[in-house]
């Protein structure tokens, strides 16, 4: 009898029953089959899907025309059950955004191998080798040390195809409550800031993994003021950083790969002030709360 992560006791009794009577984990060659039952009620599944085309389309009209390359839509999707990712990757949703390691791993293991996840939460070396066992963990948005930089890049399995994909979290908002390496705001001195270090620290030194760009959670005020004046003070400061961060990298790193043919990308706003961060060059939006509504609190039990 398959065991059923805890994480997914939320889905409805014929769906938990369709995955305990499963003998293997979901893979490509697996068909639909074992994902039919875990969908979600048609009221909820219509009005999850209806809140990912508005989402969808408001980021098409949002998006720079003279962007590089399409922006990437990461579905937030922490406290929400896998029925609704899967309602979500059945309209051709493949990126989702998780913010608990073990969160994370119960869904990863129960969902199609086609989705990219992005854990987009705080992480301590220690989670690094639970986070590297999963096969379709696209990226980690939220680095800050080269000790888990370092902890992934040993635990990645050697048959893993693709490099994982690492954004560098920056506090542009100095909040003491905030994650992320301070931003760099002048050319000047910037080989002994953090932020520059540990760039090349991963660039050199862990072969298994792609730094890809940077991301930030700025302060709340600005991302509430940005839907307003379009304006917003982190992702002026993000888009500076990474600015200077990218010049430094191109004039001093002569080996290795990095960014996105040489462009690091930049993550950074959520459903309050995506499209406001999308016509400041976002190349990556994290939407939790416009998808799937409100979540639920977490409680300690």
């Amino acid at each position: 009898m398959r065991f059923i992560p805890p994480a997914l006791q939320l889905l409805r009794p014929g769906i938990v029953g369709a995955l305990r009577n499963s003998t293997r984990p979901p893979s490509r060659g697996i068909s639909n089959k074992h994902y039919r039952t875990m969908s979600a009620s048609i009221e909820r599944a219509a009005e999850v899907s209806e809140s990912l085309a508005e989402i969808k389309a408001r980021v098409e009209a949002s998006s720079l025309p003279s962007a590089p390359f399409p922006p990437t839509l990461v579905a937030v999707s922490k406290y929400k059950p896998a029925s609704d990712i899967l309602t979500c990757y059945e309209d051709g949703q493949l990126d989702f955004g998780e913010n608990y390691v073990q969160e994370l791993v119960e869904k990863a293991a129960a969902l199609p191998l086609e989705i990219r996840w992005h854990f987009i939460g705080t992480l301590q070396s220690n989670k690094a080798k639970t986070l590297a066992a999963i096969p379709n963990l696209d990226t980690i948005q939220t680095l800050t040390s080269f000790k888990t930089a370092k902890a992934l890049d040993k635990a990645i399995p050697d048959d893993r195809k693709m490099p994982l994909k690492i954004l560098l979290q920056v506090n542009t908002s100095g909040e003491d409550s905030k994650s992320g390496l301070p931003p760099i705001n002048t050319a000047d001195g910037i080989a002994e800031s953090e932020l520059a270090k540990l760039a090349v620290s991963i660039i050199s030194d862990c072969p298994k993994l792609l730094l890809q760009g940077l991301m930030a959670i700025g302060a709340l005020d600005q991302s509430l003021s940005a839907s307003e004046t379009e304006k917003n003070a982190d992702f002026d400061t993000l888009k500076a950083t990474r600015d200077f961060l990218q010049k430094y990298l191109a004039s001093h790193v002569d080996e290795g790969g990095w960014g996105r043919d040489k462009r690091l990308v930049l993550s950074m706003g959520m459903s309050s002030d995506f499209e406001a961060a999308l016509k400041a060059g976002s190349d990556i939006v994290r939407v939790g709360t416009g998808i799937f509504g409100q979540r639920p609190k977490k409680t300690s039990e």
